[in-house]
């Protein structure tokens, strides 16, 4: 708690991300012009401003996804690669994916350039609009759980008999309720991060792992079997953790948000981001999408059966659990830094968004930054894939740990597309274009789907993560394709050399780590303690070798990372 607490206290408040005339109430006084920022000045601020914004988020984002995998450990020994773990695996992907659509995707998306313009010209306007925002989420929401609680119900008093079918439909009506609290919460944290809280904005997944492996070690301790009763507990825990995610956020924006019931001059501010809301709903939520839509078709024998129209279906009932633990394993590096530099640009290429140069400065420095961090974790899990799977889901059949490595390996392939696609669908969004992202998404939801269904015949689940991964380069590459046309944002020279470099960088990392493998084979008879030591060997070599590297090539991207933003002398 100590650790956390420092960083809270200390780490948001002393970034300076150029937010403090957000942070004040505007000033009558006549005041004269501010002095010019050399460009080249300017560019070394900015990036440190940001990279200090990318290494608080990544610092309490690192603890809560250890604690994550620490939670995912735990519900893997109880539940295993079994009906009832998939049953569980797909029941929690129903409020998460309204989470990641409305919360911390689409909503949010359209919520922070409007709620930040309107900080910047009136303060009170926006505590109106923050205030109409939460209220119609926490209705909408919650009128959406209602009606799926319903429908649940339903499907389970008219549908025939089936144990596997119950398991979920039930696991899913108790965690459904979660919905409405993450969705809240997710844009709460929003709003902390427009106010440079970008470490208690992180702060959330840190609540919902310790409700979760709180009531997971109870069950593991004692030595109980794992049972449906079991995993309505767990589910009845994350969505108390949702609730105290809400109040703590609430806490939290205390100084900064004045909460009103009248909201009547933030209806216009609200009525444009409704307008970009359904567009970004699309948009932002292509990767969450086809994650979902790839656990639907795993899910396939859990809900309708082993075949399809006489046809053996190529998955099976461990699919969706193997599929949804290997997810875990990629999205680790994903949540920690590629995500942390996504919600550390937003609120800055928000407020640069009429001024051109500065929206392109700031822009190149986050896709540089994304590189720097995603390229050679996706280089990293491909070559760790094997230990990784081995020991992180150690009670998994050895087939299952054969099956989840082969998945790993399609997914590690576009975490860099992943991490670079949240930038630049969030420079759309800054610039108030919402329909761009929405039409390419559509594509690449469509692409997806038939991919999915084709692939899965010869690569099984595998399959599902490789055209996932697919889909992520190709938006990747229209997307900034089309922004840079549109917005005259070219590679410059530091941009490419920044590139080439961190391809270098990777190569090297890359064959120490294969060098590592040569001498240190592994071997079907390891046990868990023997891959566990070859994983944490080869992260730390690799690491070593990426930021030595680094430092002997004099990237500036490893400083802005490491070096604290001070605010300029007047």
């Amino acid at each position: 708690m100590t650790v956390i607490h420092t960083l809270f206290s200390t780490a948001p408040a002393r970034l300076q991300l150029a937010m403090d005339a957000a942070d004040h109430q505007p000033d009558s006084r006549p005041h004269p012009p501010p002095a010019p920022i050399p460009p080249t000045a300017a560019g070394r601020s900015g990036g440190h401003a940001l990279g200090s914004a990318v290494r608080v988020t990544s610092l309490v984002t690192l603890a809560s996804r250890f604690g994550g995998l620490a939670r995912d450990l735990l519900v893997g020994l109880m539940f295993k690669d079994t009906a009832l773990g998939s049953a569980f695996t797909f029941a929690f992907a129903i409020p998460n994916l309204f989470r990641r659509l409305f919360g911390e995707g689409a909503l949010s998306a359209a919520f922070v350039p409007e709620y930040t313009q309107t900080h910047k010209r009136d303060p009170a306007n926006a505590d109106r609009l923050a205030s109409l925002t939460l209220v119609w989420l926490a209705l909408v929401t919650s009128i959406l759980t209602v009606l799926g609680e319903l429908g649940l119900l339903i499907a389970l008093l008219t549908l025939p008999p089936d144990e596997e079918r119950f398991m979920a439909i039930t696991l899913t009506m108790v965690m459904l309720p979660f919905m409405p609290f993450i969705c809240m919460a997710a844009i709460l944290s929003g709003m902390l991060q427009v106010h440079g809280k970008f470490g208690p904005a992180a702060s959330g997944p840190l609540i919902l792992n310790a409700f979760i492996t709180g009531v997971g070690l109870w069950y593991v301790l004692r030595g109980q079997a794992a049972t449906l009763s079991a995993g309505v507990i767990i589910g009845i825990a994350t969505t108390l953790s949702g609730l105290t995610q809400v109040l703590w956020f609430l806490w939290l924006l205390r100084p900064h948000v004045g909460w009103t019931r009248n909201t009547a001059g933030a209806r216009e501010a609200g009525r444009t981001m409704l307008k970009r809301f359904v567009p970004v709903l699309i948009g932002a939520g292509t990767l969450q999408l086809n994650t979902f839509i790839d656990l639907l078709i795993a899910s396939f024998p859990i809900w309708v059966g082993p075949t399809i129209m006489g046809v053996v279906y190529p998955l099976d009932d461990a699919s969706a659990t193997i599929l949804s633990m290997t997810s875990r394993i990629y999205q680790f590096p994903l949540g920690v830094f590629g995500i942390a530099v996504a919600s550390a640009v937003f609120p800055l290429l928000s407020r640069a968004a009429d001024a051109p140069g500065e929206f392109a400065s700031v822009l190149r420095r986050g896709a540089r930054l994304s590189l720097f961090i995603a390229v050679p974790a996706s280089i990293g899990l491909v070559l760790v894939r094997h230990d990784a799977t081995s020991a992180l889901v150690p009670t998994f059949s050895d087939v299952g740990k054969a099956r989840c490595a082969d998945v790993l390996l399609g997914f590690s392939l576009g975490v860099w597309a992943y991490a670079l696609t949240h930038v630049l669908t969030r420079a759309f969004y800054a610039l108030g274009d919402t329909k761009t992202p929405m039409r390419i998404a559509i594509w690449m939801v469509g692409i997806n789907v038939a991919l999915n269904l084709t692939l899965i015949w010869p690569l099984r689940e595998a399959g599902l993560a490789w055209s996932t991964s697919l889909c992520a380069i190709a938006q990747v590459l229209i997307l900034w394709r089309i922004l840079s046309r549109r917005s005259s944002i070219e590679l410059d020279n530091a941009t490419l050399n920044a590139i080439l470099k961190i391809l270098l960088m990777s190569g090297l990392m890359a064959v120490a780590v294969f060098a590592l493998a040569l001498l240190w084979p592994s071997s079907p008879d390891d046990r868990w303690r023997v891959h566990a030591l070859r994983l944490v060997a080869s992260a730390a070599l690799g690491a070593l070798v990426y930021i030595g590297a680094a430092k002997a090539l004099g990237t500036p991207e490893l400083g802005w990372l490491l070096t604290r933003h001070r605010r300029p002398n007047p």
